[in-house]
């Protein structure tokens, strides 16, 4: 029986990641729907026969399947809306009896939040979440992968049983619980850089870094569960079922992934000469030096990987974070349509990314396009093809059916960012892939809490087709905007600063790899022909002995 390779564990090992990262972020998004309390200004309700008597604990908890017929009873609306809430003070919670028995007061009858509170809610994950992507990558460079990222998700999940509790105990609380979630979770993207630039060759990364759409896996997966256990039983139990997931992930994660080939204890010999091969003087497993700071801080391919980032997740948050608040208040769908309509955009998302991320890798190892024009192609079309796809979405999704086909369609496109910024980064500097992608997320992911703001702002007491279609609009302007300055300016060739070598300039690079190529003299005089390092070899002789290594490998297997 053939052995697994390393890398597909890792593959999937992260992509099983990811869903759990993005889990984090997208359950609030779906529980708030049935959290807020029922408001009669805002819903009318069919008119209850009462001339029998009513057992409270029929009466449905999930108050967005209750019917939105149209009556102007208006002492019926408030005899229903009295029964709904004595059903959810009658309703077991071991979190009211807690705080029942710690004598501590609760909102016993559904959150009582306005659009403002609710925005607030939503964005606080990311108001503080950028601040640990630089350091992410810093803490991965010297600690290691395997424990920055197991930890950061790890933290986030146990959070995850302990929301129910400070939702019903603080508004407060549960916002500083959802901004330390976000604070701590911030680490997990950058620290995978640093993972990826050590494991993986230069032409498998388009196909690996896919892998993190896994997040995409994540919302299309749990959109809908969410929405049947809420329906079925109760919110709260969401974040028990997160919990629980989320640890059985962290417990495999420690003893099925490893940093780097050397430290794996199982990995075939064959499979780590051909990943060492591949990789060869690009990536130093020890320190190579200083962090380049300043050559980070003035290089332009990396500030356009961060502007294209920028465009991205706005585009991407925007449609995630208030799908299913659109889909619910604008289209009327009820909790189980809206988490399996809202999730499905996001499987499409990782189809695309997957099958995209082939097509990505093909061009590159058969020279049909430049590195960078791989990656430039992929963020024309995760930015510029979904933002004006999104500009559609403002002026024709006014129809359900119109609606999602375009959300879906335009999430769908962002699956490409796998083959654009997310593996150009690694492109630029393998070694330091780790902190490029911190400073990207650090700034790019200021969207996650900016978009909520605004949105909340223009749909406050608004909650209206044009008030949406402004949504829309400066979305796709956003990501159409960051996806032409990609273009016309981005780059993705290894940069002079990742070997350490960064003081030099570029002619002086050159020199001396054209001096390492000239074969050293022994003390006798007489030449010896020395193993060179691979990044040393001809270009002939490094992609003989590379497909050696891979018919080697596919031998075994």
């Amino acid at each position: 029986m053939a052995e697994v390779e390393a890398r597909t564990v890792l593959w999937y090992m992260t992509f099983i990641g990811f869903i759990v990262n993005y889990m984090l972020r997208i359950n609030l998004n779906i529980t708030i729907v049935d959290m807020i309390a029922i408001k009669p200004e805002n819903v009318s309700l069919q008119p209850l026969n009462i001339s029998t008597p009513l057992n409270v604990t029929s009466i449905p908890l999930n108050v967005t399947s209750l019917p939105l017929n149209v009556t102007s009873n208006a002492t019926t609306t408030t005899t229903t809306l009295s029964l709904i809430e004595t059903a959810y003070a009658e309703r077991y919670s071991w979190e009211r009896q807690f705080l029942d028995w710690a004598n501590i007061e609760y909102e016993r009858y559904g959150f009582h939040w306005d659009e403002g509170k609710q925005s607030n809610l939503l964005g606080s994950f990311f108001w503080v979440h950028w601040l640990l992507q630089l350091p992410g990558g810093v803490l991965a460079r010297k600690y290691g992968t395997k424990l920055v990222f197991g930890l950061s998700n790890g933290i986030g999940v146990f959070c995850c049983f302990l929301i129910p509790i400070f939702a019903y105990w603080s508004y407060t609380a549960l916002i500083c619980l959802r901004v330390f979630q976000g604070f701590v979770t911030g680490m997990a993207w950058p620290s995978m850089h640093v993972m990826t630039a050590k494991l993986i060759p230069p032409n498998e990364r388009s196909k690996f870094v896919s892998a993190y759409l896994g997040s995409s896996v994540g919302v299309a997966l749990f959109y809908p569960i969410f929405g049947y256990i809420i329906a079925w039983s109760s919110w709260e139990w969401v974040y028990y079922i997160c919990g629980v997931f989320g640890m059985l992930w962290f417990v495999a994660w420690q003893f099925l992934v490893f940093d780097s080939p050397a430290q794996h204890p199982r990995i075939a010999q064959s499979e780590r000469r051909y990943i060492e091969k591949s990789l060869g003087a690009s990536v130093q497993n020890s320190t190579p030096g200083p962090t380049p700071w300043k050559q980070i801080a003035c290089s332009r391919p990396v500030w356009m990987n961060v502007v294209a980032q920028w465009g991205g997740i706005w585009g991407l948050f925007t449609l995630m974070t208030h799908g299913p608040t659109y889909f619910r208040l604008i289209h009327h769908w009820n909790i189980r349509a809206t988490g399996f309509l809202s999730g499905l955009p996001h499987l499409m998302r990782m189809l695309f990314a997957y099958v995209f991320s082939v097509f990505a890798d093909y061009l590159l190892r058969t020279d049909r396009l430049s590195r960078t024009n791989v990656r430039k192609l992929a963020t024309a079309i995760c930015c510029g093809v979904k933002g004006f796809v999104v500009l559609a979405l403002a002026y024709f999704g006014y129809t359900a059916t119109a609606a999602i086909v375009l959300v879906a369609t335009a999430t769908m496109f962002h699956g490409a960012v796998s083959s654009g910024p997310l593996a150009s980064m690694v492109d630029l500097s393998p070694n330091y892939a780790g902190i490029v992608l911190g400073v990207s997320g650090m700034i790019g992911g200021m969207p996650g809490f900016i978009s909520p703001y605004i949105v909340g702002i223009l749909t406050k007491g608004n909650q209206t087709i044009e008030a949406w279609k402004n949504v829309f609009m400066l979305t796709a302007a956003m990501l159409i905007g960051s996806g032409v300055l990609y273009v016309f300016f981005s780059e993705s060739t290894l940069q002079p600063w990742n070997s350490g070598s960064h003081s030099l300039p570029d002619a002086g690079l050159k020199e001396l790899q054209l001096l390492e190529e000239k074969l050293p003299l022994q003390s006798d005089g007489k030449e010896k022909e020395e193993e060179l390092e691979p990044e040393q070899k001809p270009e002939e002789q490094r992609e003989k002995e590379t497909e050696v290594d891979t018919a080697e490998v596919r031998r075994q297997n």
